[in-house]
Formats: C-alpha cells, sequence, structure tokens
C-alpha cells in the first residue's frame, strides 16, 4: 500500500504582495513603512532614498531624481505590466539583456535573464558583447559598473534613476581624497614602498561604492571587491601593503579582516567628518585595516536579539546572515557569506532545514518559495526591504523595454572617460580576485 505524498504548500514570493495585505488589514505582519505599498513613483521628485530600510539616511544634495513616469505604466495593473515586459523583450531579442540583482522584486526579477549578485553580475555584464542595450535593475553604482565593463556601443540604462544606495554615498570622492592627503601626512608617501617591498596603504573599496572611488581606487594600486571575494581581495592587499583602507562598509571590512585574523584593536574607524577620522597618528600607524565609517541600513537592522528569538523559537534553527550585518550579528549566526551563498547553502541542504536569514527580504522570500521543503525566514519579523532597490518597479521596466522598441535609449548610465580608464583597472583586479 503507497503512502500518499503530503503536497508542499506554494509559498507567495512576493513582498509586493505581503505589504499589499499588510495595508489592507489581511495580513498580521509589520512594515517598516505603510508607504512602501505605493508606487516608487510618488516619491520619485522627493528628496530622500524614499521608504524602506534607507529612509532615514541622509542623501547627498544632487543624488539623481527619476522624471516622472507616464501615467499609463503608473495605473497599468500587475499582469497588464507582465504582458507588456514579455511582448517588449520578446520584439527586443538578443538586442537587450535585463540584469537583476537577488534584492530585486519578484515581480520585476521573473524578468530577468540573469539574476545575481553584485560580482556575478559584473560578470554577466561582460557575458554579452552583442547586446545593444543592458537593462540593469539594480542600482546605480552597479548600473555604473556594467558601463565599465560593457563595449562602448552598449548601452546601460537604470530603469528607475533614482534607485542609489545610501551605503554608496556614505564615501564621497572629495572625503575620500581628503582622507588620502591626510594618511599621507601621518605615514609619509604612499606611493613609496619600505625596505620589505610593502606600499604603506592599500585602497580597496567595497562594489558599493562610486565610480568616482572605483577610479580613485585604480589610480592609487588598488582593488575593487564583492562580499564573495573580500576574503581573497584583503589577502592579495596585503602581499602588497602594510594596511588597508577599506571603505565604505565597515562592517564587511571589519568581519572579513578578523577572519583573517586581524585584531580588532588595529581597526580603527575613519570618520570622514573629524580629523585623522577621530584617530591619532600612533593608532593610524600602527593601524593594519582602516575602516570607513559607513554601513548597510538593510544589515544594521539584524541583531543579536532576533537570533536569540530564533533558536528560542526553533532550537535546531541554522542562522546564516550576509557580512554586512555587525560584527556580534555575525558572530551570534551559525555562518555568514554573500547572497550567493546563503542561496548555495539552502540549496546544499539535503535534509528539511530551518533557515533563519539575515539579509534583503525579497531574497529571503524568493528562496522561501524555491525551497518549500525548508522552512525559512528573515531574522527580521518586520517587512522593510532595500528603499533604493524597490524603486524598480516593473512599471518602470515595462517603460524602459517599451522605449527601446521604439528606438530610443533612457536613463542611460555614463561614466567619464577620466574616471573609467582608472576605474577598469581596479575592476579588472577584481574579476581576477576570484573567491576561494
Amino acid at each position: 500500500m503507497s503512502i500518499p505524498t503530503i503536497p508542499v504548500r506554494p509559498i507567495d514570493p512576493s513582498v509586493e504582495h505581503a505589504l499589499q495585505a499588510i495595508v489592507g488589514g489581511a495580513s498580521a505582519e509589520s512594515t517598516c513603512s505603510t508607504d512602501l505599498a505605493a508606487g516608487p513613483w510618488d516619491f520619485d521628485t522627493r528628496p530622500g532614498y524614499g521608504p524602506g530600510s534607507s529612509m532615514g539616511d541622509v542623501i547627498p544634495t544632487g543624488a539623481p531624481r527619476q522624471g516622472e513616469l507616464p501615467v499609463e505604466y503608473r495605473e497599468a495593473g500587475e499582469d497588464e505590466l507582465d504582458a507588456r515586459i514579455c511582448a517588449a523583450k520578446k520584439a527586443l531579442g538578443d538586442r537587450v539583456v535585463v540584469l537583476g540583482h537577488f534584492y530585486q522584486r519578484e515581480e520585476v526579477v521573473r524578468h530577468a535573464d540573469y539574476v545575481g549578485d553584485s560580482f556575478q553580475l559584473a560578470n554577466a555584464a561582460l557575458e554579452h558583447p552583442d547586446a545593444e542595450a543592458i537593462v540593469f535593475c539594480g542600482v546605480h553604482f552597479m548600473a555604473e559598473t556594467a558601463d565599465l565593463l560593457s563595449g562602448p556601443d552598449q548601452a546601460v540604462l537604470l530603469p528607475n534613476l533614482a534607485a542609489g544606495c545610501s551605503m554608496a554615498d556614505m564615501a564621497d570622492i572629495d572625503q575620500v581624497e581628503d582622507c588620502w592627503e591626510q594618511l599621507a601626512d601621518v605615514l609619509g608617501p604612499l606611493d613609496e614602498a619600505d625596505e620589505d617591498g610593502l606600499l604603506p596603504v592599500i585602497p580597496v573599496t567595497y562594489m558599493n561604492s562610486s565610480a568616482a572611488i572605483k577610479g580613485f581606487v585604480g589610480r592609487h594600486g588598488g582593488i575593487v571587491c564583492t562580499s564573495s571575494n573580500a576574503r581573497t581581495v584583503l589577502e592579495r592587499a596585503f602581499e602588497r601593503g602594510r594596511r588597508v583602507l577599506f571603505f565604505p562598509d565597515q562592517h564587511l571590512g571589519r568581519n572579513t579582516a578578523k577572519a583573517i585574523g586581524v585584531p580588532l584593536d588595529l581597526m580603527p574607524l575613519w570618520n570622514p567628518r573629524r580629523p585623522l577620522g577621530g584617530s591619532s597618528a600612533d593608532v593610524l600607524q600602527n593601524s593594519r585595516v582602516i575602516l570607513w565609517h559607513g554601513f548597510c541600513s538593510v544589515h544594521r537592522r539584524f541583531t543579536v536579539a532576533q537570533i536569540e528569538q530564533a533558536r528560542a523559537e526553533h532550537p535546531a534553527v541554522r542562522v546564516i546572515v550576509h557580512p554586512e550585518c555587525p560584527m556580534e550579528v555575525v558572530d551570534a549566526a551559525d555562518e555568514a557569506g554573500s547572497t550567493d551563498f546563503i542561496r548555495k547553502a539552502i540549496d546544499a541542504a539535503t535534509e528539511p532545514t530551518t533557515f533563519a536569514i539575515g539579509t534583503e527580504i525579497n531574497l529571503v522570500r524568493r528562496l522561501a518559495a524555491q525551497y518549500p521543503q525548508h522552512e525559512i525566514f528573515c531574522l527580521d519579523p518586520v517587512v522593510c526591504p532595500c528603499s533604493t532597490m524597490y524603486r524598480i518597479h516593473p512599471g518602470y521596466l515595462a517603460w524602459v523595454l517599451e522605449e527601446l522598441v521604439a528606438g530610443r535609449a533612457p536613463n542611460r548610465i555614463r561614466v567619464s572617460d577620466d574616471v573609467a580608464q582608472p576605474a577598469r583597472v581596479a575592476l579588472e583586479r577584481m574579476l581576477a580576485a576570484r573567491p576561494r
């Protein structure tokens, strides 16, 4: 006699649906802002990052803003936008490639030709040399990177120009140049190696930074890293330098350096608003890693208390967090790794497992839907997506694709030649530093 199988309950991966249910009173979940249920075009003309995890961060003056989206896209429903996107992609064929970051909303990701983290999408931009246009469903610095790596005749389009990154904005080029000058005053000429052949400082910037910062790093012998290859990059930097200046994310820098044995007391924090970053000359001279005072507002939401709560409610839970989380959270978790590391860890689990994940909610809900044999939930019980990733709405994607069909290329992202050349050098070093 055969035992009937119990069908696995389908899980809706859509954060948009969850938010609408919360606002409509059909869900007991909570959100950090009910404004998230509105269309992002309601906020495009206002200063700020919009509702979501970064809404409390200060946006720089002059940050890009999106022009008004035509009313037909603002008023179209989900099914209509889905059909229009599919039709436009079919009409464009191989002339366009759509790249989607893991943190994009489900209604956008389903149309991406390639979905990945920042490292994977940087490679994907290289792998489509024949596409006339790359539509990058992510944030501004990612589109800049695609422009740097794509061919000169390829147009890189960002569906919503207001999709920036508060972390990337925490280190601007003027602040970084000033930091470099102050370090030279303390450490001596930064382009001269010592008797052991080591430079005083090697600059390393996280992918989540502007093209101007990447260009700075390229000019000064440094390298770009992602959360996937940060350890490899730091190890290589120490082969060439006494110290590393790591920006903009202090938490990724601290967690990675700690993992390779750098003592915490040799990792001073550089506050760009204070002389010598708030440190003394002696502290900087004795340092190994100088950490920029930046952070990701998504990953700063995760706490040790949330992990303790997850363990209390699920004694066998496996806790995996992103290395952009604060050190105390990473230490309390079972594992820490990039978005792709998290995805692969869940995929490799052969037995039904309970996972508590510390990263952006769109990815967590998508993983829960893709792997219904496991119980997968976000450590943060509040539905609070990345403010800027959530600015990419299917209405904007439909608009950009239909504009391409009509022979127009809106929202093109271009990096000036003087910045592009050294930035490409830094990115090429990043692409060569494969994660181990």
